[in-house]
C-alpha cells in the first residue's frame, strides 16, 4: 500500500521518539517500504554538530543503526536551514516532495493551547501534501 515512508526525527530528543521509531519501522517491514530519516537543522553549529557536514553524518549514522537495529531499509536526509524554528514545516513538505514519500510518521506532543492558534507540524503536512501523515503520541 505504502511505498515510500519519510520520518522526520529530532537529534536532540531522541528518547522522545521510540515510539514513532517502532511505528515506522512497523509500518516499513509491513509494506516492504524504505524509510528517509528527515532532520532540519541550521548551518550554524549547534550542541548536535559543528557543521552541516557533521550533522549530516550524525544523521546518516542515526538511519543506519536503525536500519540493523530494526531491519529495514533507511536513509537519511539533513535539510539545512537558516532559521529551523520558523522553517521546519516548509522543509518537512519540501522533503515530502523531493523523496516522493506516501506516508509521513512523526512523533508529537499532547495538544496544548497553542494548537488552538498555530496549526501542529503534522497538521500543516497533512493540510499541505499528498502523504499519509501518522502522529504517534508519546505514551
Amino acid at each position: 500500500m505504502f511505498q515510500r515512508i519519510l520520518a522526520p526525527v529530532d537529534l536532540a530528543h531522541l528518547e522522545k521518539l521510540e515510539r514513532a521509531l517502532d511505528v515506522t519501522a512497523e509500518e516499513a517491514r509491513h509494506h516492504g517500504a524504505p524509510v528517509t530519516f528527515v532532520s532540519v537543522t541550521a548551518a550554524a553549529p549547534g550542541p548536535l554538530a559543528h557543521n552541516p557536514e557533521e550533522f549530516r553524518a550524525k544523521l546518516e549514522a542515526f538511519a543506519k543503526d536503525q536500519a540493523d537495529r530494526r531491519g529495514i531499509d533507511a536513509t537519511a536526509l539533513a535539510v539545512i536551514s537558516h532559521d529551523p524554528t520558523t522553517d521546519v514545516d516548509d522543509a518537512l513538505l519540501k522533503a515530502v516532495e523531493d523523496t516522493g514519500a506516501d506516508l509521513v510518521v512523526m512523533a508529537s506532543h499532547k495538544p496544548g493551547m497553542a494548537e488552538y492558534f498555530w496549526p501542529s507540524n503534522g497538521g500543516k503536512i497533512a493540510s499541505h501534501s499528498d502523504a499519509s501523515v501518522f502522529v504517534v503520541r508519546d505514551a
